[in-house]
C-alpha cells in the first residue's frame, strides 16, 4: 500500500472513531463511570430530585394509561417522543404538552446512531424537532438518542437545535420480554439515589409486545419509594442540569 492509501486509511479510520466515540459511554458496565465523569449528561441532577422519563410515546394504546396515573399523582415528566410515532397521532402529543409535561426528542426514526452517517443523523433529528415543535407548540429542550448510543454527529446536531443529550441513571429494563410489575420496580430501585434520572416506556413500538403493562404496574411503586427517601419527582426541566 502507497504511504498517501495509508495516510488515506488512517485519516478514514480517524474520523470513524471519532464519529463513534460517544457511543463508548452507552456500554452498561460504564454506566457508573460515565455517571461520574459526564454526570449531565448521564442524568445525574439535583439530589433532592428524581427525573422521571419515558421513552418511545406517543402510543395510543398506553400513553393516555400513564398520563392519568400521573394526573393522579399530581406529577410531571419528561416524554421522550419519536417522531414516526408522533406522526401517526399528534393530537396525543398535544394533550401530553397541554398537561404540563415536557416534551423532548428521542429521533424520528428508533434507529442506531451508529449506522447512520452524519447526514442521516442531521436529517433524522432536525425531522424530529420540527415535527414535535409544531405538533405540540413546545420547542423541546432535551434529546436522548435510541438505545442510548450516541455519535459525535448526534451531539453536535443536537447541541445546535438547542437541544441538551441527556441519558439515565437508573433504568426498568421494562422492553423485555417476561418484565413484570416488580421486575421493573427491583431494577428501576436497585441504583436509584436522589438526583438520579429514571428510564421508562409508555409504548411498547420497539419492545415486547404489551410490556407497558409491567412499567405501568410498577410505577407507583416506583413513585412511593421516592417520597418515602423524600425525593421529589418531575421532568428533567426541574432537575437542575445544565442545558444548551
Amino acid at each position: 500500500m502507497s504511504r498517501a492509501l495509508k495516510t488515506a486509511a488512517a485519516l478514514a479510520g480517524g474520523l470513524a472513531l471519532a464519529h463513534a466515540a460517544p457511543a463508548l459511554t452507552s456500554i452498561q458496565p460504564l454506566e457508573p463511570l460515565r455517571t461520574r465523569l459526564f454526570p449531565g449528561y448521564g442524568g445525574k441532577g439535583d439530589p433532592g430530585h428524581v427525573a422521571l422519563t419515558f421513552d418511545d410515546g406517543p402510543d395510543p394504546l398506553s400513553t393516555p394509561r400513564f398520563l392519568k396515573l400521573l394526573e393522579n399523582r399530581g406529577l410531571k415528566a419528561t416524554f421522550f417522543l419519536l417522531g414516526f410515532m408522533l406522526e401517526r397521532d399528534p393530537g396525543l402529543g398535544r394533550e401530553i404538552a397541554a398537561a404540563g409535561h415536557e416534551i423532548a426528542v428521542h429521533g424520528y426514526l428508533h434507529r442506531p446512531m451508529l449506522v447512520r452517517t452524519p447526514r442521516q443523523t442531521r436529517d433524522d433529528l432536525h425531522r424530529a424537532h420540527d415535527l414535535i415543535a409544531s405538533a405540540t407548540g413546545e420547542r423541546p429542550r432535551f434529546y436522548r438518542p435510541p438505545y442510548g448510543v450516541a455519535t459525535t454527529s448526534a451531539l453536535t446536531t443536537a447541541r445546535s437545535l438547542g437541544m441538551t443529550p441527556v441519558l439515565w441513571t437508573s433504568w426498568g429494563a421494562d422492553w423485555r420480554s417476561g418484565a413484570t410489575g416488580t421486575s421493573v420496580y427491583d431494577t428501576v430501585t436497585g441504583n436509584l439515589a436522589g438526583g438520579g434520572t429514571i428510564l421508562l416506556h409508555d409504548s411498547d413500538c420497539t419492545s415486547a409486545p404489551a410490556s407497558w403493562t409491567a412499567t405501568l404496574s410498577a410505577l407507583p411503586r416506583i413513585l412511593d419509594r421516592c417520597e418515602t427517601e423524600g425525593w421529589k419527582v418531575g421532568p428533567l426541566a426541574e432537575h437542575g442540569l445544565a442545558t444548551v
